[in-house]
């Protein structure tokens, strides 16, 4: 059964390249059913899956061999959960767009598409370079999707998130291809890598850390590198949005659990406290910009800067209980962003407005919508029996104990979430209606076909969160072990 994993990663690009050519309405429908395809592959892997700590349904073939590069792909604890991911958001991104007019539709699908396979493959990877190469091959449709179907000013804001996002990924090939000239056979293989990595002194290893950190810290993002985040979710388009913030941050997080941590060790005991410093103010700076946003969309935007702060500091703890929070808590994010982002797309629709001072009353016009609103914002607030809570509880935990100062202040992001989240709902959802929202129409059935399944999934996690933690566990602990276990130096 190892070729599902080719399946997994290169169907969604044989559709895309059938709905580049498909015409008008066709290319929607094909799209979203090629994306149930990929899900239900990845149902069929789950189904399969042993939990335990090895790589499963690996492939590894020489692919160009004068560059020691292997086609190595396959799927363990910590890969599989967000490929899950990937594929259980990507149908509900390409059905929330299934309302709304599209110019090229096309293209527009095709790109979507191109997009999951990218994603896709930087979670198989197993070889330095091939995950390089899928990690910026995620970056093109992203950035030509809020080219073309952005907001005002996408030109000039587009292009400061493609420049960010390429000048890391610059810096992190200087790091491979330096690893890979430290491997005995000149290879990318991520084992190799790894030992090679971890023979280096601390001086070699301080330059990986830090090449390595920069590019997934970009994409995170963390602070001060998250510049680029609010003006790019809020000019893009909404499925965009989804993507850059359900499933494209998370590749950051996923490089520095399976790349930068296991690749320099030593660096990162040296420079860990640093990172969860800067990952815990942004967890602060996020909320509290997020406090006076007027914008519905930017308030969201800043939301995830101060969640995914969390996740990094959390994971950056290098225990079980971080990295499984961590884990956890990106499978939640990506959810809820989807689910809140969505949200905001309909109250844009009906009112033509995102500024929360302009909307209210919606409730009384949409009760479904202020119901299904509640369970996603709870959500984000980490309301216990809801996704949130569970990861929340872990990383905060995990920082707590490894800095109690740390962890009060990264613990802020609850009670300033619920702040602002709440203050959002009174204004747009609360009182009475105006003349903006007062022909509101409630949740269309197209529409309840996306935020259903997402309100589900935040109870049902929420509820009985061991599945997914059971999946994650055996690498996890594998991982960290093998990173305790490394050299605290290097003798010359």
């Amino acid at each position: 059964m190892n070729w599902i994993i080719i399946f997994l990663i290169f169907f969604p690009l044989v559709a895309a390249l059938l709905v580049f050519f498909a015409k008008g309405s066709s290319a929607k429908w094909l799209a979203f059913a090629a994306t149930l395809l990929e899900l239900v592959a990845t149902g069929i892997v789950l189904f399969q899956f042993q939990r335990d700590e090895t790589v499963q349904f690996a492939i590894n073939v020489p692919w160009i061999t004068s560059l020691g590069l292997n086609f190595s792909v396959g799927l363990d604890g910590i890969s599989l959960p967000l490929v899950l991911l990937t594929n259980l958001l990507t149908p509900l991104i390409v059905l929330s767009s299934f309302g709304r007019e599209q110019l090229k539709p096309a293209t527009f699908y095709g790109l979507i598409l191109m997009m999951q396979m990218a994603l896709v493959g930087v979670f198989v990877a197993r070889d330095g370079l091939l995950f390089y190469l899928f990690w910026e091959m995620a970056l093109i449709p992203i950035y030509f999707i809020c080219l073309i179907w952005g907001g005002e000013k996408r030109g000039k804001i587009t292009l400061k998130f493609f420049i960010y996002t390429l000048a890391g990924s610059l810096l992190m090939l200087l790091a491979l291809v330096h690893l890979y000239l430290q491997t005995p056979d000149r290879t990318f293989d991520i084992v190799a890598l790894y030992q090679a990595g971890q023979s280096l002194g601390l001086h070699d290893q301080n330059l990986i850390f830090w090449a390595m950190f920069l590019a997934f810290a970009i994409k995170i993002p963390v602070f001060p590198f998250h510049t680029w985040q609010p003006d790019t979710y809020t000019v893009a388009p909404t499925q965009g949005t989804m993507l850059l913030s359900g499933i494209m941050l998370k590749m950051g997080v996923f490089g520095l659990l399976r790349w930068m941590v296991p690749l320099a060790p030593m660096a990162f005991k040296e420079w860990g406290f640093t990172v969860i410093v800067l990952s815990v103010i942004g967890v602060v700076y996020g909320s509290a910009i997020a406090l006076v946003q007027k914008d519905y969309k930017r308030l969201i935007a800043y939301s995830s800067i101060a969640h995914v702060g969390l996740i990094a500091a959390g994971l950056l703890t290098w225990t079980t209980v971080g990295v499984q929070g961590a884990m956890i808590q990106m499978f939640s994010h990506g959810i809820i962003a989807v689910g809140l982002f969505f949200i905001v797309d309909v109250i844009f629709d009906r009112t033509k407005s995102q500024m929360l001072n302009e909307l209210g009353g919606i409730r009384n016009a949409a009760p479904v919508l202020a119901t299904v609103f509640i369970i996603v914002m709870l959500g984000s607030v980490a309301l216990p029996l809801t996704s949130g809570f569970i990861g929340e509880f872990l990383l905060i935990n995990s920082l707590v104990q490894y800095n109690l100062v740390l962890g009060a202040v990264a613990g802020l992001t609850i009670i300033l979430g619920a702040v602002y989240m709440l203050v959002a709902f009174q204004r747009s959802m609360s009182g009475d209606t105006n003349s903006v929202t007062v022909n509101f129409k409630d949740l269309t059935l197209q529409e309840k076909l996306v935020l259903f399944p997402i309100v589900l999934l935040i109870l049902a996690i929420g509820i009985y969160p061991a599945p997914l933690l059971d999946i994650s566990e055996p690498a996890v602990k594998n991982l960290i072990d093998m990173i305790n276990r490394a050299p605290d130096s290097i003798q010359p």
